[in-house]
């Protein structure tokens, strides 16, 4: 599903530049859940970036599905990014001006899919994650708890072939996160798909079929 092999990225900052990855290895197969441990500053967020097309390695190849996504360009990248990935950020970046069905049918409007199909969709996922009756709610009147979820359900919504997915049970209780991951488990393991998730939880990793960590630019085995 994800093959990413020599992956170099380098970042300027305070006059210096920084290398963040020299030379990382990544593999992800269809079906599989992957946990990603790393010490804050070790580079997770940034490598979910550039394994979603967000950011570009300075030199190494991405491949998804067969496909080499490190020679796409825009907007290619982002027809990509919107049909074959979902995203869960650690910030929810939900738009404030829509309702939460709004926010969960914005990856489907942006792939075209017929209004019938796409309000049947965003029903069974907000059930899914528990707020089917918040749906014509603003994101401002939901608890961090409840954005997140939201958030999750619109990575959901248009089936993508690869999760990724930053810290996705961080703000939810112990009995939600429980739930909203096995959501995202099923959806790699039952639809082909793969789930890459960042997290600092260790129930959250025992869950995954591997834990690996990011340290020193490298990806290791746990």
């Amino acid at each position: 599903m994800l093959t990413a092999k020599g992956l170099t990225y380098r970042f300027r900052e305070g006059g210096a530049d920084h290398e963040l990855f020299a030379g990382l290895d990544l593999e992800l197969a269809a079906g599989e859940c992957v946990a990603l441990l790393g010490a804050s500053g070790s580079g997770k967020s940034t490598l979910l970036n550039l394994l979603g097309t967000i950011d570009s390695p300075q030199a190494g190849a991405i491949h998804i599905g067969g496909r080499d996504i490190s020679r796409l360009v825009e907007p290619e990248r982002t027809l990509f990014r919107r049909q074959h990935l979902g995203f869960v950020y650690q910030r929810f970046l939900l738009v404030p001006t829509l309702t939460v069905a709004e926010n969960v049918r914005l990856p489907l409007d942006l792939l075209g899919v017929p209004g019938n199909d796409a309000d049947a969709r965003v029903a069974h996922w907000l059930d899914a994650v528990g707020l089917g009756s918040r749906g014509e709610s603003f994101p401002d009147r939901l608890s961090g708890g409840e954005q997140q979820r939201v958030a999750i359900a619109r990575a959901l919504v248009h089936a993508p072939e690869l999760v990724l997915a930053d810290e996705p049970t961080g703000s939810l209780d112990a009995e939600t996160g429980e739930r909203v991951l096995d959501l995202l488990l099923a959806r790699a393991r039952e639809g082909g798909g793969a789930l890459l998730l960042v997290t600092h939880s260790e129930a959250v990793a025992h869950r995954a079929d591997r834990v690996l960590r990011l340290e020193g630019g490298r990806v290791t085995s746990l």
